[in-house]
């Protein structure tokens, strides 16, 4: 007769509740510290670009995350649509490949993806991290192409990784063994952080590229939808804003005699307003005023 078996030690009901909770919160906090990260660097770049210290504004992280739509929109739908995209060919060019006449030919193939995706990537990644540009042809944003060659090449050495995986024989036409498997696994392992590091590095120069454009194009509009703003100040203000009309009320008018008209609230500081003139454009000078009782702000509606 056979010993009993000894039956498995029981977990503790926090040890299952951790494990349950890591499966749905490790995804959820990973988006959203991205949301935040790819949102700070939007408007750290938005407000630079306009002359206003993003450190003094003291956004909520609510605001940051929403900032963010801006800046992953448009690079997440075009992830989602090549990756499909992707998907699709390789699961085409498995299929084409499958029968076993056709074996040489996916051989080839698996070798010349693989070949190519590295040398890509091997080629592209240092200059991610280095300012020597890569001589890329004039006109194109040489600023997204790095990364951007790094996922493509990475990408090209995954489909090979994938073909090799889904096939009976290894490369030599001999039997699939498990420790040739491993290494593929590696090196697919490997291409995934590659890709994985690439995408974030051009989402990141996305986002601060469409913060500074953004900036630009709303500057040049002359900040429309900015609310505008009248000041009660207590002192002369010293500024060099253009258009922006004075008027002494007298000291009969209560301590805030100094009215200035003309001005935009560009932000708002916890101690400190950020204005701009209502014909500013890029560039132009933002007046600080500071938030101690010195001025007050009559914010009206933006003008349509």
């Amino acid at each position: 007769m056979s010993a009993p078996q000894e039956p498995p030690p029981e977990r503790s009901p926090l040890a299952t509740f951790a494990e349950k909770a890591a499966y749905i919160a490790a995804p959820g906090t990973v988006a959203l510290g991205l949301l935040y990260y790819f949102g700070s660097v939007y408007i750290r770049e938005y407000y630079s670009a306009l002359g206003v210290v993003p450190e003094d504004l003291g956004m909520s992280v609510q605001n940051v995350m929403a900032s963010s739509t801006q800046a992953v929109f448009l690079p997440l739908c075009l992830l989602l649509a090549g990756g499909l995209v992707v998907f699709l060919l390789v699961g085409l060019l498995g299929r084409a490949l499958a029968r076993p006449r056709l074996a040489e030919h996916r051989r080839t193939a698996i070798i010349l993806l693989l070949a190519v995706g590295m040398a890509m990537v091997f080629v592209d990644f240092p200059a991610l991290f280095s300012d020597l540009a890569i001589p890329f042809p004039a006109g194109l944003p040489k600023v997204f192409l790095p990364a951007l060659l790094v996922a493509v090449g990475a990408t090209l050495g995954l489909c090979a990784v994938h073909l090799r995986l889904n096939q009976s024989t290894d490369l030599g036409g001999a039997p699939r063994s498990a420790e040739n498997d491993r290494v593929w696994l590696a090196v697919g392992a490997l291409l995934i952080g590659m890709l994985t590091i690439s995408l974030f590095f051009d989402m990141a120069q996305y986002a601060a590229v469409i913060g500074r454009s953004n900036a630009t194009h709303d500057a040049r509009l002359g900040f429309r939808g900015k609310p505008t703003v009248v000041v009660h100040s207590r002192v002369l203000l010293t500024h060099n804003a253009r258009d922006v009309t004075f008027k002494d009320h007298g000291s009969g008018s209560g301590p805030y005699r100094y009215e200035y008209r003309g001005f935009q609230l560009l932000a708002k500081a916890p101690a400190r307003f950020y204005l701009v003139s209502h014909t500013a454009r890029y560039r132009d000078a933002v007046v600080v005023l500071p938030d101690d009782g010195t001025a007050w702000l009559e914010i009206r509606a933006p003008k349509p």
